[in-house]
This record gives structure tokens, sequence and C-alpha cells, in this order.
């Protein structure tokens, strides 16, 4: 062997290591990251991505609990002498998605401007002014109509929120684990929802002693903001090589699957925040006598039921996409959510409580699996379109992962629109039918449309993408 080939083969040794070696500056900025490198991966890495996760998946649960503060708010006004017209509390209750939902545009572009733990600092702490907003305004039956809108809207911020989060989390895993890191840092976030309907309700009784006080709705949830927004300053990190800029958009938005995928997200995510935000109003309306239970001296909901196994099942549906593929599981998830849309049409007209709740959890199973399975698809699709062999294990070079960064935070934004979509067009069928038959009708029609959409796009030997496994 010549000195040259000794030399070379040293050299390439030494930059090996190198590139395993991570850098930390000042302000908890890491250089050099790449969790596609296994050694750096093992030597660190992996331990530096669960904790950041971990403080992820708090903030982002508090952001979606905010968020969805006021579909379980809004049962109980009238408790307090506040009198909406039908129209009126479904404005209330779809107000804080379509804010969400515009507001995770300009989120996406935060991490790369100011660092995902920074960024987490600031969303989070935005998330004290609904809090605090509604503390104020619902302790006064008085407070107009446009006053109780916009601080509705405010809770907006928390809806945001998921589009930064998700699109740092994505640079600190592998692509091979993308799928269930996303599906934990959104299921985190999905179970937020859950736990305010839950929590909620038992609250403003516990707290106002044989009465209601539904400020306390908004002041109990700010210790748990400062926690985040401390723990996110003391254990998160920023990445130099996060730069899902603009440029990166621009190439995702000219891509024609990105508009595939942005429908197929507002059927999956879309569905699961839209009804997890109408169904306390659901049951109240169809149900009354089922609305709320008494558990010694507070008050408890089952509607939180729907969003938490939602939520549950997202991480699921990341990991089933890991393993088959997230277009196989889209398909089947949109199946089920089809079917089950059918039967709950079905059930209400027999007014059979148990059959309802049934029929409408195994809606938001599905759409939690979907959720998982859609959000997995598009890092896969996007290093398909670049021309890499084996997409679902390959996130491509820098450039790809840019783009499917910018177009993860993108797709979710335009998906959370599902949120503002669901609450107006039930709210539409009940004023102008007097039910919600058609409305839930027109969605089964949509999720088969989609299904079809999912498998001739994405499952069919002659598409763009055949032979990966999207």
């Amino acid at each position: 062997m010549t000195s040259s080939t000794v030399g070379s083969a040293l050299g390439h040794t030494a930059s090996t290591i190198d590139d395993a070696v991570l850098v930390h500056r000042p302000g908890r900025w890491i250089d050099k990251w790449n969790p596609e490198n296994t050694k750096q991966w093992e030597q660190g890495g992996k331990l530096i991505a669960a904790r950041n996760l971990k403080w992820s998946i708090l903030a982002e649960f508090l952001g979606f609990a905010i968020w969805q503060l006021w579909s379980i708010v809004v049962v109980s006004l009238p408790a307090v002498g506040f009198t909406y017209s039908t129209a009126e509390v479904f404005w209330l209750i779809s107000m804080p998605s379509l804010v969400g939902a515009t507001l995770r545009f300009p989120y996406t572009f935060m991490v790369p401007k100011f660092g995902g733990r920074n960024w987490t600092i600031v969303s989070a702490g935005l998330l004290l002014i609904p809090s605090i907003a509604l503390g104020f305004c619902v302790g006064n039956p008085d407070t107009p109509f446009g006053v109780m809108l916009f601080v509705a809207a405010l809770a907006g911020f928390g809806g945001g929120n998921f589009a930064s989060s998700m699109s740092n989390i994505t640079y600190f895993y592998p692509q091979s684990q993308k799928g269930y890191a996303l599906g934990l840092n959104a299921a985190g976030g999905n179970l937020g929802a859950a736990m305010a309907q839950l929590i909620v309700p038992i609250v403003i009784t516990l707290g106002a002693v044989g009465t209601l006080n539904i400020s306390l709705a908004g002041w109990f949830w700010i210790p748990f903001i400062l926690l985040a927004m401390w723990g996110a300053w003391k254990y998160m990190d920023n990445i130099t090589n996060a730069k899902a800029d603009f440029a990166g958009s621009i190439a995702a938005v000219k891509e024609p699957h990105f508009w595939i995928l942005a429908v197929l997200y507002i059927g999956t995510f879309g569905s699961f925040i839209g009804f997890a935000s109408v169904f306390p109003k659901l049951i109240a309306d169809q149900f009354p006598a089922y609305s709320t239970f008494q558990v010694a001296s507070a008050s408890l909901s089952l509607a939180f039921i729907g969003a938490l196994v939602g939520s549950l099942a997202r991480p699921a549906g990341g990991r089933l996409a890991d393993r088959f593929g997230g277009a196989f599981v889209t398909v089947a998830a949109f199946g089920v959510m089809g079917a089950g849309a059918l039967v709950v049409a079905a059930m209400l007209p027999l007014g059979n409580f148990w059959a309802f709740l049934g029929s409408f959890l195994l809606i938001f199973v599905a759409t939690g699996i979907g959720n998982g399975s859609t959000y997995r698809m598009i890092p896969s699709v996007f290093s398909a379109r670049s021309g890499v062999k084996d997409a679902h294990e390959n996130s491509g070079d820098v450039t790809t992962q840019r783009t499917s960064a910018a177009a993860l935070g993108l797709i979710s934004a335009v998906g959370a629109y599902g949120g503002f979509i669901i609450p107006q067009v039930l709210g539409f069928s009940k004023t102008t039918t007097g039910d919600y038959s058609r409305a839930i009708y027109a969605f089964a029609i949509a999720y088969v449309v989609m299904m079809c959409v999912t498998a001739f796009v994405y499952l069919r030997r002659g598409s763009s993408v055949a032979g990966q496994k999207i």
C-alpha cells in the first residue's frame, strides 16, 4: 500500500470521526447534526433527540389544550347566563381552528429563523394570552359576542404550535424513525384536546363549590404553560442545519403531490380536530341526558373520549406506516372513517347514545391512525419525487430534507382548516334541516373519494411513485 493510499484512508477515517462529533455552542445551538450518521446517533444523538421530543410534546400538549378550550366551554355558557344562537355557538367552536390553521403558515418558518428551542419558549408563552383573556371574558354574561369571538380567535395560538413543533422534530430523527417520532409528538399534542375536555368540566365545578366558575377554564393552565417555557429553555436545543427556508417552501408548493397530500390531511387530521371540537356540542344537542355525569361534586363529560382514542391511535398510525407504508394504512383509515360515518348517520334517528358513541369512536380511531400514516407519507413522497431510491428509508440530500420539512409544516396548516370546515358544515346542516344527518352523509362520501384518490395515486402500479413503499 502506497503512502498516498494510507494517507487517503486515514483522512477518510478522520473525516468520518469528525462527522460524528457534534459541536455545541452557547445558547444551546448544535452544529453538524446528522441523525442518519449511525455513529453520531448511537453516541449521544439519540438521547438528545429524545430529550427534545419530550419537552416538545409537553408544549404541544398545552397548545392543543388551549386550542380546544372553547369546544367544551361553549357547552357551559348557557348555564351561566350566555344566550347565543346555534350559528354563533358554532362560530365560537370553529374560530380557533380557522386562526390556528392560518397561523401554521408563518409558524412553519419560525424554527429556521429563531431555532427550535427558542421558538418553543416563545410559542408556549403566547398561550398565556388566550388563557388569561378567556378567564376574564367568560366571567361576565354581558360580554359582547364580538369580544367573545375575538378571545376565541386568540386560542388559535395553540393551533399554530403544531407546524413549528413538527417541523422542528423532523430534523432530530433519522428517516426510518420519523413516523414513530412524529406520531408521538403529534399524539402528545392531540391528547391536549382530550385532556381539556376531560379536565375543564371538573375544574369549573370543583373550583366553584356547588356552582360553575368557567373562568377557571383559562386560569387553570397558566402554571403548566410556565413549566413548559422553563423546560424548553433548560433542556431543548437549536439545530443549525434546520433550514426549512422560503426556497424549500416554494419548491414544496410547486410539487403537485403537495396538494394531494394536503387534501388527504384535511380528511385525516382535519376530521380529528373538527370532530373533537364539535363532539361536546353534538352530545349536548342529541343526547342531553348524557352530556355530563356527576362524580361526587364534580361534573364529567364523556366527549373527551373521542379526542383521547384518536390521539392514542396516532402513534400506531405512524408505526404501521413505518412498517407497511403510509399509503396502504391511509387507504384503510379512510375506508373505516367512511363506514363509521354511515353508521353514525344511521344511529342518529334511533336515539341510541351508546351506539352513537361507539360508531363515533370508530371514526376517531381511524382519524388518529390516518393522521400518523398520512404525515409519514410526506417525507417519503418528496424523497421519491427527488429521485431517491428506497424513499421510505432514505431522506435524500439536504435540499430534499428542507423541502420535506417545509411541506410538513405547510400541509399541517392546510389540513387544520378541516377543524373549521367540519363545525361549519355541521352547523349549517343543523340550522337548515334541523339535524346533522346530511352533513354526516356528506363526510362519508368525501372519505370514500379520498380513499380512492390515495389508492390511485400511491398504490397503483403505473403511478409516478410506483415501486416505492410510500
